[in-house]
């Protein structure tokens, strides 16, 4: 067997469907997000404005978060020295998970490296806490959720998308002294849709189960403090566990469960992905713990970026563009091709100096692609006019359809 050749087939296969995926070179500049830098790969360079990220309130250019940053690199050195069993607890990691464990209004918290490891080291541990467990999952939930309970060796049970009577069907089918699990998100971050929480909820107290809400796009943007969707729909009390994100809302790393104190003393001790894990360097955490503080604080933070994104999706209606669009900040524009996408995505940088990313299988199912822009406070009238303005000749340049809106 040719190894080589192999590999050659396997990324020939992507260039060929389209779906090869390429990664800008860019240079973000401090106190000028979402302006940046693009180093390309001739050895030339162009300003850009990002449209893609997730930093999506700008905190990682906040100044009080870089200020605690600083302050702890500087006081603590650059590396944590160990995992959190071994040297590498400090001062800055339990001050994050007590705001942490403070901003959804429970117990503890407990920190990991990303929120995708928050997610897989949880979700694969709890049939260890919960023999026989079961596990009910959305079928839109995030990979590093599906990832979690492919690997835990448990029972799962798949539902339609945010069909709750789907999910009552599946939860009467089993032994009611099961102890069950129901996983799901409260943004999928693809199609920007809501999931139902107080049904998921009431769900789960006929049925005797645990509930698990994956907050990732949600933290640091709704809810009177920035706790989520479940702190605005003031569901957050009948959660069992909520997983959160640093690296986004908050502009900074890692992520992040919140519970019971039983429950993340359990999970610690009995998740491989955490017990061996070097944990977060202090001047993160110290500077998420900055983060989260700043943003419990600030509700017109939260106000403009939804504004924001009502606005982006108003101009792109007027232009009969098909988005979906489900209230939430996410602006979703879908093409339908993953070779169009792409194209879409390389004029908008090369000619205009917008970057946004096509979104293309496995992310979406075939057939979807899309682009998939994220507006934020910092990003002005003329960044939005830019962009309006090269989505409407661009869409008419690629001879795209236009439609009515796509959700």
């Amino acid at each position: 067997m040719s190894y080589s050749e192999q590999l050659d087939n396997a990324l020939n296969r992507l260039h060929e469907e389209g779906r090869y995926r390429t990664f800008i070179d860019i240079e973000r500049r401090n106190g000028n997000f979402p302006h940046a830098v693009w180093n390309k790969p001739d050895g030339t360079s162009q300003d850009i404005t990002v449209w893609c990220g997730n930093d999506y309130l700008g905190m990682g250019q906040n100044p009080v978060v870089l200020e605690a940053m600083h302050e702890a690199i500087n006081a603590t050195g650059a590396g944590s020295g160990g995992t959190r069993n071994i040297s590498g607890t400090t001062v800055y990691h339990k001050r994050l998970e007590e705001e942490l464990s403070d901003l959804h209004g429970k117990e503890a918290a407990l920190l990991f490296t990303s929120a995708y490891i928050a997610n897989d080291a949880t979700l694969s541990t709890l049939p260890k806490l919960f023999p026989g467990l079961i596990i009910y999952s959305d079928a839109l939930n995030h990979a590093s959720m599906i990832e979690g309970v492919r690997r835990n060796g448990g029972a799962k049970r798949i539902f339609r998308h945010n069909d709750v009577a789907h999910l009552r069907e599946l939860l009467e089918a089993d032994d009611s002294d099961a102890p069950k699990l129901i996983a799901f998100e409260s943004i999928y971050s693809m199609d920007g849709d809501f999931g139902p929480i107080e049904e998921i909820c009431d769900l789960a107290d006929e049925f005797g189960a645990l509930t698990y809400i994956d907050e990732v796009h949600a933290v640091g943007m709704y809810g009177p403090r920035g706790a989520g969707v479940a702190e605005r729909d003031r569901l957050m009390h009948r959660l069992d566990i909520i997983n959160g994100t640093l690296a986004k809302a908050y502009g900074v790393m890692g992520g992040y469960i919140a519970a019971s104190a039983k429950m993340c003393d359990a999970i610690r001790s009995y998740a491989p992905g955490f017990i061996f894990t070097t944990s977060l360097p202090p001047a993160v955490a110290a500077g998420a713990a900055a983060s989260v503080a700043f943003l419990k604080r600030s509700p017109e933070l939260r106000e403009k970026h939804q504004q924001q994104a009502k606005a982006l999706k108003l101009r792109l209606k007027g232009l009969g563009l098909p988005i979906i669009d489900h209230g939430s900040h996410i602006v979703p524009v879908m093409v339908g091709n993953p070779v169009h996408t792409k194209l879409l995505s390389d004029m908008l940088l090369d000619e205009h100096g917008i970057y946004v990313q096509p979104i293309n299988f496995p992310t979406v199912p075939r057939g979807t692609e899309r682009l998939r822009f994220t507006p934020s406070p910092v990003h002005g009238p003329r960044e939005m006019d830019a962009l309006v303005s090269a989505m409407d000749g661009l869409w008419a340049h690629c001879a795209l359809n236009r439609a009515e809106q796509a959700g």
